[in-house]
């Protein structure tokens, strides 16, 4: 009896056990999707939408979809452009079935998107075999379930070697926890870490992943809402504290740090030109009503309006000149070419405040004549040149 059980130990022993996979039965419809549905992310999102009804299920055919049918761009794999516009990355990926780590990242956010899976792109950089990367990386966040776990479409969908790409899906990168990844994805904003405690860019070198309590207490789950509700600005700014106060250890971390600082500059750019067409805008509208009371004036106030009416017509004109400059003074910190501006929309609204003035002059002594007599206000008499009126 022993000899027989060391020999099924034995035999058994010699036997490489396969790791099943538990996915198979989506994955196995994801490789049904129709050609035709696969031009674009709504169609992708369509098919998925009426074959799975659970957020995992969902999540693994998006992840599951884009590692069977895009490769790996070997030959465009430096060229990194976080600042291209993000239809134009979808669309082309789809096109050419081809991609780098942006290309794969926002095609799972796209596609997740349509599904009714709250996601996000990630930026950071990674580790692997104990060497961090000198190029900067994408990956993803998803909300599956009220948890958030982290996807690699585009190390999961395969690996480099000798210059090619060996398809080959990863399941280590689909729908991991966060305590995993961080050991090789440092996000450049710890608010992508979804840590209490978020490892700063020394430990990741350092590899001292080991929750460390006796760090500031970093809420990230309140963090995470502010972040969804503040301007593209405020969350510029933001992101930008949060990435400096991590350590600015390596040149990805200080080339994002410096694009985060150009957008805030051209957000900025950007409201203060939207400000200053406003308050252009409102002066324009002034001007248009203050010329129209001057034609009724002209025209001897006919057809005839209640005097509230005519009162209406300048006190609207005053309104629209005043907003004006209400929105010109808050720009703050304007450059040369827009403190010009200012200061020559700031003169013609004076100018134009000084006419309306006048007509304002003239409806008060209008009002306060009698209506039998009004009519008079409207010519000019004089004796010896001398003005009667």
């Amino acid at each position: 009896m022993r000899l027989l059980i060391i020999s099924l130990l034995i035999l058994f022993s010699g036997q490489k056990i396969q790791k099943q996979n538990i996915y198979e039965n989506v994955d196995s419809k994801v490789s049904q999707i129709p050609d035709s549905l696969t031009q674009s992310t709504a169609g992708i999102a369509g098919y998925i939408n009426s074959n799975f009804s659970e957020q995992t299920d969902k999540s693994r055919a998006v992840f599951i979809w884009i590692a069977l049918n895009i490769q790996y761009d070997v030959e465009n794999m430096f060229a990194v452009n976080f600042a291209l516009d993000t239809a134009e990355i979808v669309d082309k990926v789809l096109k050419t079935r081809k991609g780098i780590c942006r290309h794969y990242a926002e095609l799972f956010h796209d596609i997740a998107r349509q599904v009714g899976i709250r996601n996000y792109v990630i930026s950071g950089y990674t580790k692997q075999q104990g060497f961090v990367d000198y190029l900067p990386h994408a990956w993803c966040a998803g909300l599956i379930d009220s948890t958030w776990y982290l996807f690699d479409p585009t190390w999961g969908s395969g690996y480099i070697q000798n210059s090619k790409f060996i398809k080959k899906v990863n399941n280590k990168y689909f729908k991991a926890k966060p305590e995993q990844m961080i050991k090789s994805h440092m996000p450049f904003d710890p608010l992508w870490q979804f840590q209490n405690y978020p490892l700063r860019n020394q430990d990741f070198y350092e590899e001292k992943f080991k929750t460390d309590n006796t760090k500031p207490y970093f809420n990230f789950s309140d963090t995470l809402d502010r972040f969804e509700h503040e301007s593209a600005i405020d969350r510029l700014i933001s992101v930008g504290n949060r990435i400096e106060r991590n350590g600015v250890k390596n040149a990805l971390i200080f080339n994002e740090l410096q694009e985060n600082r150009r957008e805030i500059e051209y957000y900025r750019s950007k409201a203060m030109i939207e400000t200053y067409n406003k308050a252009a805008y409102t002066y324009n509208e002034g001007v248009g009503q203050l010329n129209r009371f001057i034609a009724y004036r002209n025209n001897q106030f006919k057809p005839q309006m209640p005097d509230s009416a005519i009162q209406q017509m300048v006190d609207t004109t005053q309104y629209s000149f005043e907003l004006s400059r209400l929105h010109l003074s808050t720009i703050k910190n304007p450059d040369a070419n827009m403190l010009t501006a200012i200061s020559q929309l700031n003169q013609a609204i004076d100018e134009a405040m000084l006419n309306l003035n006048e007509q304002k002059a003239f409806l008060q002594k209008y009002f306060k004549t009698a209506k039998l007599f009004r009519k008079t206000l409207f010519y000019k008499y004089t004796w010896m040149g001398i003005p009667l009126n």
